[in-house]
């Protein structure tokens, strides 16, 4: 009975619960597209057959997502060591990433206006110069 234990049960508990719920929506949409897909016949034949391979699709990937996060050691291991380096890491606080917006966003619309005004320059001494006409600037 031992050997169908979960590996390293008490380590990287949410690193694999939130593993699971991922693999888990990706399970359940599946199934449900195979349910939809099959099952539209309309007759009670498909509709059994639809429901057949839903539930092997069910079955089967539930069990290897099952033996992936919690029987196969090399997954487990590395689910583990990223939830340990995730607790290493120093997050920004609410103020520097207040801060740090606040900069991107004057950066992005000082450069938009530059741009700009070197593309109105452009055009105005291509205007002058005799490189373009008139109905080019009035229809942007």
């Amino acid at each position: 009975m031992a050997s169908e234990a979960i590996y390293k049960s008490g380590q990287g508990y949410w690193t694999r619960m939130v593993s699971a719920a991922g693999f888990g929506l990706l399970l359940a949409q599946g199934t449900f597209w195979i349910w939809t897909k099959f099952g539209s016949g309309g007759t009670a034949t498909a509709r059994y057959v639809a429901g057949a391979l839903a539930l092997v699709f069910l079955a089967g990937v539930g069990s290897t997502i099952f033996w992936v996060l919690g029987r196969n050691s090399r997954t487990v291991d590395f689910l583990i060591a990223t939830e340990g380096e995730m607790k290493k890491v120093n997050w920004s606080s609410r103020r520097e990433v207040m801060s740090s917006t606040g900069v991107v966003i004057f950066t992005m619309l000082t450069i938009a206006i530059f741009c700009f005004v070197c593309d109105r320059a452009f055009a105005w001494s291509f205007l002058q110069i005799g490189v373009l006409d008139n109905s080019v600037l009035e229809s942007e």
